[in-house]
């Protein structure tokens, strides 16, 4: 739609701001798809998911074509924007069906067909436009979707592996709100002004929506996104990449075009026709097709870290090169191209990262939420690129058009953008990236075993993790339990596997759990509570009904107790840190204190007071 948008106001008959809404419809409804329906796909089936999404799209392409009206057009948009969930969910598909040695080149090439599709896309549309009407571009979607529905159904097996559990509508509900203000600001801030009260308000509906959010998805049983998960270094450092990639992948699709049909006589425009300016995008693209098997071989030899690393280095090269070479078409072209090489590398990375930090069970919601963090990229790159395109100007005749320190000014900020992600990329562990083996590569099908992880009273134990390991010690699998202390893991077929059971304050379990690819339930009872604990005596003799209190190093209040008979104290293992413990004397008064650093460990401190005061009034001993 880019490339169309200068003309939509005159065949609709409405302003240039309305029919902006002809991108912000799909970007607003990707937006809210992405996640809800990436979360689906684990929990009720992938291939369902695919089926539903090319369906809406499909029908949303024949709406904006025979809708007639502006309104309907918008619809069908929306509609439209659905399409982006398939990339997350088919790549879980392929972490599901693939032999190991197909994976990386699989989700590389899947991973790079965003940039690919939107590289190819361009000219298309330019061509479709000016031979066959605008309708034909909906057309053509519509007749695109109908095969690739009927070869999802017939080709594309259901993967076995779920979430159970019942749908988190209330995180979803909270997360589109927060989404739908968020985009909404970035790119209609430009237009309605940066300080205006409707963007203000929308960036504050953000803040309060994602207030009311993140605490709700950490204490609600099955929560639309894993923010646990999603902290974890690996997951969160690699969405913060994707992140700074999509805003740099953005711009280079968006000022190559620009450049390309500005006057000649702005000493850096070539005065080309928007179908000849979107033909010299295609290179871009089949470079996309060429190198993104290169990156599942890098991936595959040196990990994703690697690869996304190698991705952002060729991106900056790219863009350093705009800036010096750009009195040719060829020089465009080749500089444009050159970004395309490092964004398909880069792109390829990210979901084998995602993968290889969360459970399988959790794939496609992950994906999901890396493809949403990926577009909240490309929309604030594509409202910076406006603001500085309108800002840094040139006059020619009567018309302000951008100078080419503009476009050196986004160049530079794309290359920023890109370092920012290797930078990032230095925070992911080196081992991020090893792809486990799917159940193609056993010769059986992966199923979900559940269970619970429970205290000596049955009562769910919260937070707990449950691992699975061949008995090889290579990993299989790893869930968090829920607050009902639920886990869930995907085995890949009958046999032998470890299983280890951790919780925050009990030492770990380990047990050897023999699948025969029936018993689909496997519960875990943590029999040992690590304790701080110990006893307080006087001169031999046991004190009962001692005070002991536990402090934090900075004086804070961890709890209170008193001995019992035999003189013992006990306190759940704090978490790691510096302590002070106190004891006070029932009869004496007499008090004491020690330090104590507690690591992972049980810790045993006895206090040995001084002895009670004989009859005479003397104390014996010290």
């Amino acid at each position: 739609m880019i490339p169309l948008l200068p003309d939509f106001p005159v065949i609709l008959g409405v302003t240039a701001d309305d029919a902006s809404w002809l991108v912000t419809a799909t970007l607003l409804s990707s937006a809210v798809a992405t996640p809800i329906v990436s979360r689906s796909a684990d929990m009720y089936g992938k291939r369902k998911m695919m089926v539903l999404c090319l369906a809406v799209m499909v029908a949303g392409s024949v709406v904006a074509a025979v809708g007639g009206s502006f309104l309907w057009l918008v619809i069908g948009r929306a509609l439209q924007g659905f399409a982006s969930a398939l990339i997350p969910v088919a790549i879980s598909i392929m972490r599901d069906e693939l032999p190991k040695e197909k994976m990386g080149s699989a989700v590389a090439l899947m991973s790079a067909t965003l940039g690919i599709g939107s590289a190819l896309g361009l000219p298309l549309a330019g061509v479709l436009y000016e031979s066959l009407g605008w309708a034909s571009i909906f057309w053509v979607s519509a007749a695109a979707g109908v095969p690739l529905l009927l070869a999802v159904v017939l080709v594309v097996p259901e993967s076995k592996v779920r979430t159970h559990g019942t749908f988190d509508y209330a995180g979803a509900a909270l997360l589109s709100g927060a989404l739908i203000a968020l985009l909404l600001a970035i790119t209609k801030g430009g237009t309605w002004g940066w300080g205006s009260e409707p963007v203000l308000l929308l960036f504050l509906a953000t803040v309060i929506l994602l207030a009311a959010w993140i605490p709700y998805e950490l204490k609600v049983r099955q929560p639309m996104v894993d923010l646990r998960t999603s902290a974890r270094r690996p997951v969160l450092m690699t969405n913060l990449a994707s992140l700074l990639i999509g805003f740099s992948m953005f711009a280079n699709m968006l000022v190559t075009t620009q450049q390309l049909q500005l006057p000649v006589v702005t000493g850096y425009g070539f005065e080309l026709n928007v179908i000849t300016a979107g033909l010299c995008m295609v290179p871009s693209g089949l470079a996309m097709v060429v190198f993104a098997p290169l990156s599942g071989r890098i991936i595959r030899i040196f990990g994703g870290k690697t690869a996304l690393m190698t991705g952002a280095l060729v991106m900056i090269a790219g863009y350093v090169g705009r800036v010096f070479f750009y009195d040719s078409i060829a020089w465009v072209i080749v500089g444009s191209t050159v970004v395309g090489v490092g964004t398909a590398i880069a792109y390829a990375a990210t979901p084998t990262l995602i993968m290889s930090a969360v459970p399988i069970t959790e794939t496609a919601s992950a994906n999901g939420l890396n493809n949403l963090v990926r577009a909240i990229g490309t929309s604030t790159s594509s409202a910076a690129i406006a603001a500085v395109l309108t800002s840094v100007t040139m006059t020619v005749g009567d018309t302000r058009l951008p100078s080419f320190d503009a476009f050196k000014d986004i160049f530079w900020l794309a290359a920023g953008a890109s370092a920012a992600s290797m930078l990032a990329a230095v925070f992911i562990p080196r081992a991020a990236g090893v792809h486990r083996p799917p159940a193609s590569d056993i010769g059986a099908v992966e199923l979900v075993v559940q269970g619970r992880v429970l205290a000596p009273d049955h009562r769910p134990l919260i937070p707990a993790v449950v691992t699975v390991l061949k008995t090889d010690g290579d990993p299989v699998d790893w869930s968090r339990v829920d607050t009902e202390g639920n886990y869930s893991v995907a085995l890949p077929g009958a046999g032998k596997y470890l299983m280890v059971a951790n919780a925050g304050g009990w030492a770990p379990m380990a047990e050897v759990f023999d699948f025969d690819g029936r018993t689909l339930q496997q519960n875990f009872m943590l029999r040992e509570r690590l304790q701080l604990q110990g006893t307080v005596s006087a001169g031999g003799t046991s004190v009962s009904r001692a005070v002991v209190t536990l402090l934090e190093a900075g004086g804070g209040h961890v709890g209170a107790t008193r001995t019992d008979g035999d003189g013992g104290y006990a306190f759940p293992l704090p978490v790691a840190g510096r302590y002070v413990l106190t004891m006070l004397h029932p009869v004496t008064q007499e008090a004491m204190a020690q330090k104590v650093t507690v690591d992972i460990r049980s810790i045993t401190v006895d206090f040995e007071a001084p002895p009670v005061e004989d009859t005479a009034g003397e104390r014996v001993g010290t």
